[in-house]
């Protein structure tokens, strides 16, 4: 028996009492995954990116080892929820208008201690005062540096369309503007590298693309690790108490943990390792969170066909936003159907051994976004369910 065939025979096994749609978390797999991100990390702290696991749970497992320090939320109605629950150290990744949320920041000395928030633009630090209402407790500020790669005289951008602060000194000008206005206090710097963090570059099949990407993100890495110690001291010169530099992702962990300027690492999708990181050469993980759907039908030789399954993944359509099936193994999308709303074909020979009620286990292209499709997470330990714990829509909260 395989590995593979193993691991099925374990999921099977350990979700048999349960009826299908159902999602696990492999806590063996999760587990080590978290020991190479610290690992890779090489003694700076990661930060936890809460949108690659949405189930507090687990959040709090990363969180109470060792290399784990603070959580990185994706909204503000989140951080704040997080902040009541119990976690002291959120940082906003992305800027908010949530205009009702930010009063609730600055009335309430607990949250505001506890979140920090995410700033590229003096418009921003505008629309929080305006929504401050009577709170009058100090906010936490964050800067993003935009850390795309910038060619041909920026003709040619390399990178996700974030932040408008690229150079020392536009980002100097916002952290000015920080430290003039009352009511904020600069405490960190966050710079992104999704072009490094979250491409692959080992792409099967296509080694002269493979060799291009890597040798753009040895470019990018050179290019951004010389920018953004420059914008650390140009930052500094105006926040000399900065708590944090924050970089990194996933795929890029060692790289940025290298760079003495930065402090701490974020990272998130490690944890479950969904498909789209199968492709890297600076690491390879364990695929930690699945699904499974059921075998409600056999139209054919070479032919199952499963309940729902259509969960795509945000980003650039394309088939790489799909959930993979996994095991069995074999297993291919019908290319005139792909993966359906209700009902999704499976081909290829391995259907020929699937019985109806039988399992398919799936794996979504991105982390925390399978979770929006599932009330709960079962806990598999071995050949068992040992704990059965909410995701984010568990408990009732659908933040984006």
């Amino acid at each position: 028996m395989t590995a593979l065939a193993a691991d099925r025979a374990r999921y099977d096994r350990a979700t048999a009492h349960l009826d299908a749609p159902v999602a696990i978390v492999d806590l063996d797999a999760f587990d080590a995954n978290a020991a190479d991100l610290v690992r890779r990390a090489g003694g700076k702290p990661v930060r936890v990116a809460s949108k690659s696991v949405r189930c507090r749970a687990l959040l709090e497992r990363v969180l109470e080892r060792d290399g784990f320090e603070g959580v990185m939320s994706f909204t503000l109605a989140e951080s704040l929820w997080l902040a009541r629950s119990g976690f002291e150290d959120v940082l906003l990744a992305y800027p908010s208008v949530d205009r009702s949320a930010f009063a609730e920041l600055t009335a309430d000395p607990k949250l505001a201690a506890a979140v920090t928030v995410m700033v590229d633009d003096p418009a921003q630090l505008r629309l929080i005062d305006e929504a401050r209402g009577d709170g009058r407790e100090e906010v936490r500020v964050c800067l993003e540096l935009d850390t795309a790669l910038k060619l041909l005289g920026g003709r040619v951008r390399v990178g996700a369309r974030r932040s408008p602060l690229h150079s020392p000194a536009q980002i100097a000008e916002v952290a000015r503007a920080v430290a003039r206005r009352p009511g904020f206090r600069l405490v960190g710097v966050m710079a992104y590298e999704g072009h490094v963090a979250g491409v692959g570059d080992l792409l099967a099949g296509r080694p002269v693309r493979s060799r291009a990407i890597r040798m753009m993100q040895a470019a990018a890495r050179r290019e951004l690790a010389q920018r953004r110690a420059e914008v650390v001291r140009a930052v500094r010169a105006v926040a000399p108490d900065l708590e944090f530099v924050n970089g990194g992702g996933t795929g890029s962990v060692q790289h940025t943990a290298a760079e003495s300027a930065v402090t701490e690492i974020a990272a998130g999708s490690g944890l479950y390792v969904p498909r789209l990181f199968d492709n890297y050469t600076s690491f390879s993980g364990r695929p930690a969170a699945l699904f499974a759907q059921p075998v409600v039908r056999r139209p054919g030789v070479g032919a199952v066909t499963v309940l729902g399954g259509g969960y795509p993944a945000s980003g650039a359509p394309g088939r790489d936003r799909l959930p993979v099936p996994y095991l069995p193994e074999g297993l291919r999308y019908d290319p005139q159907e792909g993966a359906g709303e209700v009902q999704t074909p499976l081909l290829g020979s391995a259907a020929d051994d699937l019985l109806i009620g039988d399992r398919v286990w799936f794996r979504h292209a991105k982390a925390g976004e399978m979770c929006e499709r599932f009330e709960v997470l079962h806990l598999v330990e071995g050949d068992r369910v040992t704990a059965t714990v909410p995701t984010y829509r568990g408990e009732g909260r659908t933040f984006l």
